[in-house]
């Protein structure tokens, strides 16, 4: 196989996987940082409860990065259920979740 050919192949694998969501976007804390103040409506809530419904709510801070895109992602699509969740989720460009997955990802408990 020759080194054009390798390079084609390689970057149709590359390709395949970012389709399939096997790689995800760097994300940018400085932009996550700006994007999170929805979040605090419910995850900043102290005692991580909500009032009503009573439910209680995951600390998300210094939460794994990719944890947190998965999760996002699976509200976006509809994989994990929650309206409120869902509707935050579909609200954000698969960019911006990376980057709301940085910045939180990158914050001490």
């Amino acid at each position: 196989m020759s080194s054009l050919n390798r390079l084609r192949m390689l970057g149709l694998v590359v390709a395949g996987m970012m389709l399939a969501g096997g790689l995800h976007a760097e994300g940018d804390k400085a932009n996550g940082r700006k994007l999170v103040y929805t979040c605090n409506g419910c995850h900043g809530v102290p005692g991580w409860s909500n009032v009503y419904p009573s439910y209680p709510v995951p600390e998300i801070v210094g939460q794994n990065q990719q944890y947190i895109v998965d999760a996002l992602e699976a509200y976006k699509h509809g994989q994990r259920i929650h309206p409120t969740m869902q509707a935050q989720a579909q609200s954000l460009s698969d960019q911006e979740i990376a980057d709301v997955a940085a910045y939180l990802s990158s914050l001490s408990k």
